[in-house]
């Protein structure tokens, strides 16, 4: 059976530089090179016999921790996904909601805290969102409106990534243990087919601090990827997730290609493979597209 060893640089000067570590690191796996295939201006795909998938995926960690580099190792059969699930705040938009609300109601250095203490997996994230949402009680209908338009942006290479896997006949998934306001406007503006989130009470004028339950939390996102998978009648091996906190870990060990994006330690030693240093359609290299296949989106 095939394995291969996805490397993804910001340029081909990069890429040239690293293959040579990265082809090191497999041989040194005891692996023999069978194929390598250019995909892009910076991402190549190296072929190679069968090997314990934990060696090499360490040895080419270790090989290229210094490069401005991102790599995959997995099996080379179920390699296009036809699912992905996608937390959404740090992870498919640049910024936490939650934290960005707390700004406007004035307690944002207090929530953000929190988030990054649950994010870390320190605390329970039922909990910990419980606690945050009754910080920011009162908070004007309008802000969260206001919160939107200025404060989340698109991580760069997402409209790409959901378009072109869109394209392939993909199913695209927005899950977040944040809230349906965003998810709705975020999954519309990437172009997700689907989208999940808490739902915030209101008064028909404010926040009333409270979160309506159940909470979308660590649990449902597994359940989750997994409805969606069943639904779409895709096996786990046909699904790909990404994420960057505690909350996100049961659903990356669970995909049949799991990643961890700007990831807290807790997530990203779980992970099948990181994105710590390139875009978003990194996640295509990973899946085998070449560059000219990509959809913009």
């Amino acid at each position: 059976m095939r394995t291969v060893l996805t490397i993804v640089a910001p340029d081909f000067d990069v890429l040239q530089e690293s293959l040579p570590l990265a082809l090191e690191a497999v041989a040194g796996a005891g692996s023999t090179i069978q194929d390598i295939d250019i995909l892009g201006a910076g991402a190549a795909d190296i072929f190679f016999d069968h090997a314990d998938l934990a060696i090499v995926r360490a040895k080419a960690q270790d090989a290229l921790q210094y490069a401005q580099v991102d790599v995959c190792v997995q099996l080379a059969e179920h390699r296009k996904k036809r699912l992905l699930i996608a937390d959404m705040d740090s992870t498919i938009i640049g910024c936490e909601c939650l934290d960005e609300l707390a700004d406007f109601a004035g307690v944002k250095r207090e929530v953000a805290a929190i988030t990054e203490r649950a994010m870390r997996g320190e605390l329970q994230f039922e909990d910990a969102l419980r606690e945050r949402v009754a910080m920011i009680a009162g908070l004007p209908l309008d802000d969260l409106q206001r919160c939107f338009d200025e404060r989340v942006k698109l991580n760069p290479g997402v409209r790409t990534l959901v378009a072109t896997m869109a394209a392939a006949g993909a199913r695209c998934v927005l899950v977040s243990g944040g809230f349906e306001f965003f998810t709705s406007r975020v999954a519309h503006a990437a172009g997700f087919q689907a989208h999940w989130g808490n739902k915030l009470i209101d008064d028909g004028e404010a926040l009333t601090g409270r979160v309506a339950d159940p909470i979308l939390g660590r649990d449902a996102k597994l359940s989750t990827l997994r409805a969606e998978a069943a639904g779409f009648g895709a096996t786990m091996a046909d699904t790909l997730a990404i994420g960057d906190g505690a909350n996100d870990v049961d659903m990356i060990m669970a995909a049949g290609l799991g990643v961890a994006y700007r990831a807290k330690p807790v997530l990203a030693s779980q992970a099948d493979a990181r994105l710590d240093k390139t875009d978003l359609t990194s996640l295509l290299y990973f899946q085998g597209y070449g560059a000219d296949r990509f959809v913009t989106g």
